[in-house]
């Protein structure tokens, strides 16, 4: 059974979702700025090959694969204080997602999946000065389809796009877990229906509770109750999330999902820059209580940019760990850091049994052009005898705004697998490095 596992959002595309308000073409606007209604479109698409692939078959060699992935997203978004207190916000839109060629390097899309459906309907009430304890907008009550996201590595959204190829018992693959295709890409953010509460702005003492039910068969159509309490100042943030598992779909549940129903979740997280100019901190330590266990998952990363120096560098150190038995949840990457394109997305888990150790590289030559280099080392833990992921990755890539509403992504990565699938890997043909490469054209209104 091979888990999944993804990280596929970059920086540019975590600004693009969890801020829809700085984009969208204005269609209303009062002159005292009390209604607002914003036409918006998020838009992407990817061309991808991998010299080898890890479909587990051996019959596919020298393994090479080359696919394309798109998606649109449409919509409109508003909000009004024309109402006795507080103010309405809300939004509406659709999606629709595809893959084409020979279906990624992992094995989760044939290439022929396309779906249009609703992606986000969900209604909001802020309530302005109503409660001046609390502060401005300090109870925010939302629900509906929408994105959720919780600071940490427990809840970032409910991404992973799984296609007609995608098999969690070897060799099973009825369709029944396809999501549209547009597996790297990962439009599909929102949870399928959500109550969220959050008491408190997002200053000093505050917090949340929220209910999340997801859609998504790749998740099992997971349910979870969730709360988050933090307190924030200037130097940063720290706080704790608690998930507790309520039910699954059985129709779709395999593995280690079946356990998600009474599963809880504790963490302790923070974030900031400590007092330090320019410097950047975040760690997160959570504990899963399940019957097969109690597993751990930590990281902790601390970054700095050279703010004085020419092109702005950023140097960058994070580690990660997952304890066997680790179930990723609704985990994307960390602050929206990827775990590595090849690692993460087709070749194999890196969210259990894994020890990971990264570093960031990168320079702004000018304030539209990001050039990035990462490095990866994943070990894992225990158990080599069985399957071996551990491997070591290099990626390459460029964020390059074209205009302010184009933005190009060109990427090329090695990754070095300690084993092959002849040897108790996963790599097609061999264990020698594949070479893999991703162009993506990004588009924002």
């Amino acid at each position: 059974m091979r888990t999944p596992h993804y990280a596929p959002l970059l920086s540019l595309v975590a600004l693009c979702t969890f801020e829809p308000q700085a984009h969208g073409y204005e269609l209303y606007n009062e002159s005292d700025g009390g209604t607002v209604l914003n036409a918006e479109l998020w838009a992407g698409f990817g061309w991808f090959g991998s010299d080898k692939n890890y479909l587990a078959d051996p019959q596919r060699a020298p393994g090479t694969m080359r696919w394309q992935e798109g998606f649109a997203k449409y919509g409109v978004s508003g909000t009004t204080d024309k109402i006795d207190a507080g103010s309405i916000y809300g939004g509406f839109s659709l999606i629709s997602t595809g893959s084409w060629g020979n279906g990624d390097a992992g094995a989760v899309t044939a290439g022929n999946e396309r779906r249009t459906a609703v992606e986000d309907a969900y209604l909001g009430w802020k309530s302005g000065d109503l409660f001046p304890a609390l502060g401005t907008d300090g109870v925010d009550f939302s629900f509906g389809r929408q994105l959720v996201s919780v600071d940490g590595f427990l809840i970032t959204d409910d991404g992973f796009a799984p296609g007609k190829a995608f098999s969690p018992i070897q060799g099973v693959a009825d369709g029944r877990f396809d999501r549209g295709g547009a597996f790297y890409l990962g439009p599909r953010l929102a949870f399928g229906n959500t109550a969220v509460l959050k008491l408190g702005g997002t200053e000093g003492l505050h917090g949340s509770l929220m209910w999340l039910k997801s859609d998504n068969p790749g998740q099992s159509e997971t349910e979870v109750a969730a709360a988050t309490l933090d307190y924030t100042t200037p130097l940063g943030s720290i706080g704790s999330t608690y998930v507790r598992g309520l039910d699954v779909n059985e129709r779709y549940a395999f593995g280690d999902r079946f356990e998600r129903k009474g599963m809880n979740i504790y963490s302790i997280r923070g974030q900031g820059n400590a007092g330090i100019e320019n410097a950047d901190f975040a760690f997160e330590v959570a504990r899963q209580e399940k019957r097969s266990g109690s597993p751990r998952a930590m990281f902790f990363d601390a970054g700095y940019t050279f703010a004085e120096i020419k092109w702005q560098p950023t140097v960058s150190y994070r580690y990660a760990r997952y304890g066997k038995g680790w179930d990723f949840l609704f985990q994307g990457g960390y602050r929206k850091r990827y775990q590595g394109e090849i690692a993460a997305n087709y070749a194999g888990s890196v969210t259990s049994n894994m020890q990971i150790n990264d570093v960031l590289f990168s320079v702004q030559p000018t304030d539209k052009l990001t050039v990035n280099a990462m490095f990866f080392d994943y070990h894992q833990l225990s158990d080599r005898q069985a399957q071996d992921f551990s491997a070591r990755e290099v990626d390459l890539y460029l964020d390059w705004m074209m205009t302010d509403n184009i933005t190009l992504s060109p990427l090329i990565g090695f990754y070095k697998p300690d084993k092959w699938l002849g040897n108790g890997g996963l790599q097609s043909g061999s264990a020698s490095t594949n070479t893999y490469f991703q162009f993506i054209v990004w588009v924002t209104f």
